[in-house]
């Protein structure tokens, strides 16, 4: 059930990262065609681009942190005995959860803060005239799946062999994770 659970969270995670991307790519087009060939561009677009990148880059930032894809400086971890590389990873992911949770927290109080949030200020966005907190809600949305994803990336490394940890570099690691989750999505 969990492993399900996590698969559906991943395709997700996946899909609004690829689907939030191509939607400012391609409305950064439209814009660049109606300014450029009919001498009209589209007001809202360059804001509504930056949202969509903005987005899809927490949507990817979370997924990423399922997969190990975040830079990491391993070569002391490299030098270090198996059971002790373990635990120096199992350590490192405890911390990483740590500060996903602070962020995610702090950014809900950014956004929901009775006197000094986002929500209670009734900020708008300058061309979309929407509310700012409903683009805000990225920082606490993303970080709940970065959560959800870094404890399942836990629960994976405390299964794993200490040979195993230790035998293999974080690029082969990666590389490793992303093919066997692509091939699953198909």
């Amino acid at each position: 059930m969990l492993k399900i659970f996590e698969k559906i969270i991943i395709s997700v995670t996946v899909f609004l990262t690829s689907f939030l991307i191509a939607s400012g790519v391609l409305l950064a087009f439209v814009n660049v065609v109606a300014r450029f060939v009919f001498h009209e561009g589209i007001d809202w677009a360059f804001e509504l681009t930056s949202y969509l990148f903005i987005w899809s880059a927490m949507f990817g930032a979370a997924y990423l942190f399922r997969v190990g894809g975040h830079i990491k400086v391993t070569i002391l971890v490299d030098l270090l005995p198996p059971k002790a590389a373990k635990f120096v990873i199992l350590l490192a992911d405890i911390i990483t959860l740590f500060y996903i949770v602070l962020v995610g927290y702090f950014g809900y109080l950014f956004i929901f803060d009775p006197d000094y949030g986002v929500f209670a200020s009734g900020e708008v966005s300058v061309d979309l005239n929407i509310p700012m907190w409903y683009v805000y809600t990225i920082i606490p949305i993303s970080m709940i799946i970065a959560a959800i994803l870094m404890n399942y990336k836990i629960i994976e490394d405390v299964k794993t062999p200490a040979d195993e940890i230790a035998s293999k570099s974080e690029s082969e690691m990666i590389i490793e994770e992303v093919k066997e989750n692509l091939g699953e999505i198909k």
